[in-house]
C-alpha cells in the first residue's frame, strides 16, 4: 500500500470519527450495498421458484391432458360396449318374440284343429270359421275384419276362442265378438268360452261377471 492511500484511509477514518453526518451516509451506503445483495439473492430465488412452479404447472398440465384422453378413450368403449349389449339384447329380444308368436300361432292352430275334430267326429257338432266386417269398430274401436270359431249343434250357437294365454282384455274382446255377431247375424249365441292352458287369475272372475266360460287344463 503507498503512502498516498494510507494518508487517503487516515483521512476518511478521521472523517468518519469526527463528522457524524457523513458517517451515518457511509454507513447507510454501505447497508443499502448489502439489501441490494441480499435483493438480488432474494431475486434469483424468486425466479428459480417461478420456473420450478412453472416446471411443476406443466407436468401437472401433462398428467391432466393424458387423463383426459384416457377416459375420452374409456368413454369411447363403453359407448362401444353399452351398443354391442344393446345390439345382443335386441337379438334375443326379436328371436324370443318370434318364438313365442310361432309357438303361440302354431300351438293354437294345432289345438284348434285338434278340437274341431274331436267335436265334429266324436260328439257330431259343427265347427264353423265365421268372419265379419265391423264398419262401426264395436269390437276393436276401428273398421275391421271380425272372427270367430263357431260350434253349431241343432239351433244351439257356441262362441269359442282358442288361446296359448288369456288375459282378462280377451275375456271383454270375446264379449264385444258376442254382441257382434248377435247384432249381425240377428242369431242368440247360447254360450260363449275360452279354451286356454293358462289363463290369469283376474280372467275367472271377468268371466264369471259377462257369463263367459273358461276352459284350462286342456
Amino acid at each position: 500500500m503507498d503512502i498516498s492511500t494510507r494518508s487517503l484511509k487516515k483521512k476518511i477514518f478521521k472523517i468518519l470519527k469526527e463528522d457524524e453526518e457523513f458517517r451515518y451516509a457511509v454507513a447507510g451506503l454501505i447497508g443499502m450495498e448489502e439489501i441490494l445483495k441480499r435483493l438480488d439473492g432474494i431475486e434469483s430465488e424468486l425466479l428459480r421458484l417461478r420456473e420450478d412452479m412453472q416446471k411443476g404447472f406443466e407436468r401437472v398440465d401433462k398428467v391432466l391432458i393424458e387423463h383426459s384422453k384416457r377416459m375420452d378413450r374409456i368413454e369411447t368403449e363403453l359407448l362401444r360396449l353399452r351398443e354391442d349389449m344393446q345390439r345382443g339384447f335386441d337379438y334375443v329380444q326379436r328371436h324370443l318374440t318370434a318364438l313365442g308368436a310361432r309357438w303361440g300361432i302354431e300351438s293354437e292352430t294345432a289345438f284348434r284343429n285338434g278340437l274341431k275334430g274331436i267335436i265334429e267326429k266324436e260328439l257330431g257338432y259343427r265347427v264353423e270359421r265365421w268372419t265379419g266386417y265391423d264398419e262401426e269398430g264395436l269390437v276393436y274401436g276401428y273398421p275391421s275384419q271380425v272372427e270367430l270359431d263357431i260350434v253349431v249343434h241343432d239351433s244351439k250357437i257356441i262362441l269359442v276362442e282358442i288361446m296359448s294365454y288369456a288375459k282378462v282384455s280377451d275375456v271383454y274382446e270375446l264379449v264385444r265378438k258376442k254382441r257382434f255377431y248377435e247384432k249381425t247375424m240377428k242369431k242368440r249365441v247360447s254360450k260363449a268360452m275360452i279354451i286356454t292352458p293358462y289363463a290369469e287369475e283376474k280372467v275367472f272372475e271377468a268371466a264369471r261377471r259377462h257369463k263367459i266360460s273358461i276352459y284350462t287344463n286342456i
